[in-house]
């Protein structure tokens, strides 16, 4: 697996916190936070338009 850089944890009320990173190549990642040997793929818009979305309160949940 490439080296992942991880951001700093974000957490919700009452609920787990989840990291964001990425790899050289520019691949984004999103894993809970403790799990980060487990993390789920995908494009950098994609991860941020849902993340994006938690924020306002427009979804429920993440993970």
């Amino acid at each position: 697996m490439a080296e992942i850089n991880w951001e700093d944890p974000y957490c919700g009320e009452g609920n787990n916190c989840f990291r964001i990173g990425t790899d050289i190549e520019g691949n984004a990642y999103i894993a809970v936070a403790g799990r980060e040997d487990h993390p789920l793929t995908d494009s950098r818009d994609a991860l941020r338009a849902l993340i994006l979305e938690i924020k306002a309160g427009r979804a429920d949940h993440l993970l």
